[in-house]
C-alpha cells in the first residue's frame, strides 16, 4: 500500500487523433511540476499518478496549477486481490469524516469477481458496520469515497478541484505587455490556460520608477511561471521615450502616443521571442487610453493580433480573479509604475488617428525605439 496522487484531466478528451500530442505536453509539464519533490509521473487507462513525493501538500499545490489538470486526489493504491483489507482500509480513510457518505465505484478490470454496484455496496456496508457516527445518503452526501478497480484498486475521498484550461505550449506563444498593476497578470494567465505559451514585456522608466518597482514586476512573472512555467522577460528602458513625448507632444495625446510605442516594441520584442500575438490587461473604458478610439489608435501600429481577455470585465470581476491566482497581493503594493508618471490632466478620450500620428511626426521613432531594444535587459524567470 502506498500514497499516490491521482490527476484527472479534462478538455484533452476531446482532441481526437491529435490527443497523444496533447497528452504528452500534459505529463511533461507535470513531471516539470513535480521534479524537485522526487515525483514519479505515469499514466495508466486514462489516469495519471504521481508517487514517491516527498510533500503531498506541495506536490498538490503544484500539480493543482498546471493547466489541463482538471482535479486532483489525494489516495490510496493497494493490493485489489484482497477485499476485505480494501474495505477496512476504506472505513479507516473515512473514520476521521462526520455526517453522510456515499461510495461510488468503478471497475476497469472486468474480471474482477465483484461488479461496481457489489463494490458500493460491501464498502457502503462495511463502513457502515465499522463507522458508525457517518450514515448515508446516496444523493447529497458530504463525503464521496471512491474505489476504483485497475491493476489496483485505488480509493479516495477528496477531490480538489485545479485550473483546468489546455496544455502549455500547445497553442503557440503570446507576449504579455505586464505592468505593474493588477490587470495585465490576470490577462496573461487567461489566455496561457488556453495552452498559450508566454513571454513578458516590462517598461521600466528609471529613475522615475524605482528598482522595487522592478523587483515587484518580476515577482509577478515568478507567480504566473508557478502556472505557466519558464518564462522570459524584456525589462525596456523607457525614460527617454517618455521625456521626448512629454516634451514635444501635445499634453493630451501624451498616454495614447506612450502607448502605441510601447506596442511597437513589444511586437518587435515578440517577433524575436517567436510569439504570434500581444496580450494587454485593457478592460473598456476603464481608463482614458481605453476608449474603444483610443484602443483603435494603439492597435493601428502593429500587425500582430492583440488579445486582451479582460475587455469585458469591470474591476471587482478582475480583483476576484488576481485573489484566485495569487498576483493580488503583490499587484497592489504602493510602487508606481511607468504609466502613472508624465500623465495628463485631461487625456484625450476620443482621439483621433490622424492627429496621433501628425504629432508623433516630432519624434526620431527609429532612433529612439533602437535604444530602447537595445537597453532591453532579459531576465528568465521560473
Amino acid at each position: 500500500m502506498r500514497e499516490i496522487l491521482l490527476v484527472r484531466f479534462g478538455e484533452v478528451f476531446l482532441k481526437g487523433q491529435n490527443r497523444p500530442y496533447f497528452m504528452k505536453k500534459l505529463i511533461d509539464h507535470i513531471c516539470h511540476a513535480v521534479s524537485g519533490l522526487g515525483g514519479n509521473v505515469w499514466m495508466s487507462e486514462g489516469r495519471i499518478y504521481v508517487s514517491d513525493f516527498s510533500d503531498l501538500d506541495a506536490c498538490i499545490h503544484r500539480v493543482t496549477r498546471v493547466f489541463g489538470v482538471h482535479s486532483v486526489s489525494p489516495a490510496v493504491e493497494m493490493d485489489k486481490d484482497d477485499f476485505n483489507a480494501v474495505c477496512a482500509q476504506a472505513a479507516e480513510m473515512m473514520r476521521p469524516l462526520s455526517g453522510t457518505f456515499k461510495v461510488l465505484a468503478r471497475r476497469s478490470d472486468k474480471r474482477y469477481p465483484l461488479d461496481s454496484p457489489a463494490i458500493m455496496r460491501e464498502a457502503g456496508g462495511y463502513i457502515l458496520e465499522h463507522v458508525p457516527h457517518l450514515t448515508v445518503d446516496v444523493n447529497h452526501p458530504d463525503h464521496t469515497l471512491m474505489i476504483e478497480i485497475r491493476d489496483h484498486a485505488y480509493l479516495s475521498v477528496e477531490r480538489i478541484p485545479a485550473v483546468c484550461g489546455m496544455p502549455m505550449g500547445t497553442n503557440g506563444k503570446a507576449c504579455l505587455l505586464l505592468s505593474g498593476g493588477i490587470d495585465s497578470p490576470v490577462a496573461g494567465f487567461m489566455i496561457a490556460k488556453r495552452g498559450v505559451e508566454l513571454c513578458c514585456v516590462h517598461y521600466h522608466s528609471f529613475p522615475y520608477t524605482s528598482e522595487r518597482a522592478r523587483e515587484k514586476v518580476l515577482d509577478l512573472a515568478r507567480i504566473l511561471s508557478e502556472y505557466c512555467g519558464k518564462m522570459r522577460v524584456y525589462v525596456v528602458p523607457f525614460t527617454e521615450i517618455q521625456m521626448q513625448i512629454h516634451a514635444k507632444c501635445p499634453e493630451t495625446y501624451t498616454t495614447l502616443i506612450m502607448r502605441r510605442y510601447m506596442m511597437r516594441i513589444a511586437q518587435m520584442l515578440a517577433e524575436r521571442d517567436g510569439a504570434q500575438a500581444l496580450i494587454t490587461g485593457e478592460s473598456i473604458g476603464q481608463v482614458a487610453s481605453q476608449t474603444m478610439e483610443a484602443l483603435g489608435c494603439t492597435d493601428e501600429v502593429v500587425s500582430m493580433p492583440v488579445f486582451r481577455p479582460l475587455i469585458g470585465m469591470d474591476k471587482s470581476e478582475i480583483i476576484e480573479r488576481a485573489e484566485q491566482i495569487g498576483t493580488f497581493e503583490t499587484s497592489s503594493l504602493p510602487y508606481e509604475d511607468c504609466c502613472t508618471i508624465f500623465t495628463p490632466k485631461h487625456p484625450a478620450t476620443h482621439p483621433r488617428k490622424e492627429l496621433i500620428r501628425r504629432a508623433e511626426q516630432v519624434l526620431d521613432s527609429d532612433a529612439l525605439i533602437a535604444a530602447a531594444i537595445d537597453g532591453t535587459e532579459i531576465v528568465e524567470v521560473g
